[in-house]
């Protein structure tokens, strides 16, 4: 299969754990990339309920203002791998 990532948009994201819409689209979303062996990346995560649902269906990616706002290579070099702060969902 060609395809080797999923980027779940954050427009199905932002409403989550509370919109039951959302809730129904992401997990309909990740189970299928799950069958299909894809690694998930789910954008936009921006609070921690978020994070916690997300890896509660088994996510592998994360991104968002919750861990940072983009940042310049050097900006993130200096701010996470010099002070070994890097968090394992960053990777």
């Amino acid at each position: 299969f060609p395809i080797k990532i999923l980027k779940v948009d954050r427009e199905f994201i932002k409403d989550l754990p509370f919109n039951k819409d959302s809730i129904t689209i992401c997990r309909s979303i990740i189970e299928l990339a799950h069958n299909l062996n894809l690694t998930i990346v789910a954008e936009g995560v921006e609070t921690e309920d978020q994070l916690k649902f997300l890896e509660s269906l088994g996510v592998e990616e994360l991104q968002g203002y919750y861990f940072d706002k983009p940042l310049p290579l050097s900006d993130f070099e200096n701010k996470y791998l010099a002070t070994n702060e890097i968090r394992s969902t960053l990777s």
